[in-house]
């Protein structure tokens, strides 16, 4: 098999190296990874919120959403909860050890939606993995988007995930950010509440040229949309990343079926219509 008919086998891994790994918070580990073929790294695509599949050999293979941005081309770079055989293996591996990835796979974020409008970012929790990468890429073409706003809640400061790279993005004029925790401590200078709370924080928005996008513990999804209907944003116009027991990633194996969707091919994104004819996917 040549390197081009590997790439177009959805079902072939390819090899990359760790290039970087840190903690983030307890049990949880940052990647960055790479392509051993470097033209493969250079030419690799993929949209916000979609997904690639990580295995290693003798171990498993696990989903994981794509925290970097495309727009930064090379690097892959995950964020990785320790749960679970694969998880573990995965912590034992160091800079320049071997995995391998295949994908990207999944729906990504309607960025042609998005364009010239305000954009809020919702994140809770863990979800704030995959809406990094949304993020990022919103501020690496800026010129494209309106106003941005950035609203993230965590159970207590130790919990809040790229703390640093977050609040450094305070000091930005051209985004909004605002964070905040459930139970704080001593030094805590922000909000304080769960993340609904952030809304009273909002300027005043058009809500026919805004997007929202979410992603959160399943319980934090009804409370958070009621806030943007309130707010009057069209269904269609709330994206929510969801993502649900997904195993082969190209909508064969059945693992995450919900009646004729495939979350790992029709979503992980959806829109909150999409959500209200199939109430199950929260």
């Amino acid at each position: 098999m040549n390197v081009s008919e590997m790439y177009e086998n959805p079902y072939q891994p390819e090899p990359a190296r760790i290039v970087r790994h840190y903690d983030l918070i307890k049990d949880h580990r940052f990647f960055q990874v790479r392509h051993l073929d470097m033209n493969r790294a250079m030419s690799f695509t993929y949209s916000p919120g979609q997904f690639i599949m990580v295995s290693i050999p003798g171990v498993g293979e696990a989903p994981f959403s794509i925290s970097s941005t495309p727009s930064r081309p090379g690097i892959l770079e995950l964020g990785v909860r320790k749960m679970g055989k694969m998880t573990e293996a995965l912590f034992k591996k160091r800079d320049n050890d071997m995995i391998y990835i295949r994908g990207p796979y999944g729906n990504g974020f309607k960025l042609d939606q998005m364009v010239n409008k305000d954009i809020i970012i919702l994140a809770g929790g863990l979800g704030v993995i995959p809406l990094r990468s949304i993020l990022y890429y919103v501020l690496d073409n800026r010129d494209q988007f309106s106003r941005v706003f950035f609203m993230y809640g965590a159970r207590n400061p130790g919990e809040i995930l790229f703390r640093d790279e977050f609040f450094q993005l305070k000091e930005r004029e051209d985004i909004d950010c605002m964070y905040t925790v459930d139970k704080p401590d001593g030094e805590w200078t922000e909000n304080v509440g769960v993340v609904t709370k952030l809304f009273k924080d909002l300027p005043e928005i058009d809500p026919r040229k805004t997007t929202a996008v979410v992603c959160g513990p399943p319980v934090m999804y009804k409370f958070v949309i009621d806030e943007f209907l309130k707010l009057k944003i069209p269904k269609n116009q709330i994206q929510l990343s969801l993502e649900r027991r997904m195993k082969c990633g190209i909508g064969k194996c059945g693992h995450c079926a919900l009646d004729h969707l495939y979350t790992c091919t029709d979503g992980p994104v959806f829109t909150y219509w999409d959500t209200l004819h199939f109430r199950e996917l929260i």
